[in-house]
């Protein structure tokens, strides 16, 4: 089966790759030409994946998944949630978005957050939505030099070091992402048999 990411993110496309079966032939928008800069203007998770999902399927013709993600901070009312990836402004940038997050947490006592991931496939005109949920905490200051977004900064539960420390098949089985990606690959197992 081909199916399409619908991500530009090459780091996210190598996650992804890892977990997928090898009966799936994984494809990235760059791989159906799709340039185009599909706008994320839904207010959830659920709704940006869909409309992602949905692009790529009317316009190219291809099974498609697509994602979004969210860290949701408890002490910040579930901020930055769906606004995650552009935090502090426009053009998204990574450092400047854990800059803001780590200032907004400056002297606050709660720093539980959990990574959110909303996934919409769209497979023979019907939508499907899996989600994955990691919960940790954000740390006072950057650890490590691997992962990206808020990796640096985010410790899952039960774990004494960032995300941005671990290997990628073990940031994999326990990530928002993995876990949401897993349910995508359980379904996909059963749809083709």
């Amino acid at each position: 089966m081909k199916l399409v990411f619908a991500t530009n993110n090459v780091n996210k496309l190598k996650e992804v790759q890892e977990m997928l079966p090898n009966s799936i032939e994984l494809l990235s928008l760059k791989d159906i030409h799709c340039f185009d800069e599909i706008d994320e203007t839904e207010t959830t998770l659920e709704g940006n994946a869909r409309l992602k999902a949905s692009c790529v399927t009317q316009k190219y013709g291809y099974h498609c998944f697509a994602d979004d993600t969210g860290l949701e901070v408890e002490s910040l009312d579930g901020k930055p949630g769906v606004y995650s990836a552009r935090y502090a402004g426009e053009p998204s940038n990574s450092e400047n978005n854990m800059q803001k997050l780590l200032q907004e947490l400056n002297g606050k006592e709660n720093r539980k957050a959990q990574f959110r991931t909303a996934i919409c496939l769209q497979l023979d005109g019907k939508q499907f939505f899996f989600d994955g949920i990691c919960k940790g905490e954000i740390l006072t200051k950057k650890q490590g030099e691997k992962g990206f977004g808020y990796d640096p900064i985010f410790q899952p539960e039960g774990y004494c070091q960032s995300f941005a420390r671990m290997q990628r098949n073990e940031k994999n089985k326990i990530s928002h992402r993995g876990l949401a990606i897993k349910k995508l690959v359980i379904f996909l197992a059963a749809y083709q048999k």
